[in-house]
């Protein structure tokens, strides 16, 4: 993958917060033109003003620098905590699209942290369960699967029928042995 995506993390309309996420090469630069400074420490919050291309003030945003391989896709990435308004929120991803980024596609971040090795593919169907979820038991059961405990069960059964069909290949090809 070598384009860098961005989208709204957080559902649309008005809230307190919005989180804008940006993935790919070029998250750091990304973040050096909209707030005219070099990225934060890596996974430590830091104000920052956000501005376009011209100069115009897009919000006083939360920024993390999440640098590759330790992050959610695995790639380098930013995350922009915004004020919620939908004027904010718009400014922002118009301000990223200007930068020649591309509008992700859903579900694309999960995509990549999979393609990446960062979850496999039971728990990439965990996420979506766990955005999905209505009721308790349905968190409980997203979460556990995004937790790996699906995926620890289907190793376990894979290594129990390696092993079997090792006996059992034993067994056709030394009929006579012990």
């Amino acid at each position: 993958m070598t384009d860098t995506i961005y989208a709204a993390a957080t559902a649309p309309g008005r809230a307190a917060v919005a989180v804008v996420r940006v993935s790919g090469p070029q998250a750091r630069s990304v973040v050096r033109r909209l707030t005219g400074r070099a990225a934060p420490r890596p996974r430590m919050a830091s104000l920052r003003t956000l501005r376009a291309d011209d100069g115009l003030v897009l919000d006083e945003a939360l920024v993390l620098w999440l640098p590759g391989p330790a992050s959610y896709t695995g790639e380098d990435s930013a995350e922009f905590h915004l004020h919620g308004g939908p004027a904010v929120v718009a400014g922002v991803l118009e301000a990223l699209g200007a930068q020649g980024l591309r509008l992700a596609e859903p579900g694309e971040f999960t995509r990549r942290a999979f393609e990446n090795g960062k979850l496999d593919l039971a728990q990439a169907e965990g996420v979506a369960d766990l955005i999905e979820a209505e009721t308790l038991a349905q968190r409980r059961q997203a979460l556990d699967q995004l937790g790996g405990r699906l995926s620890s069960a289907q190793a376990a059964w894979r290594a129990a029928l390696i092993e079997a069909l090792s006996v059992f290949e034993a067994a056709v090809d030394f009929p006579d042995e012990e």
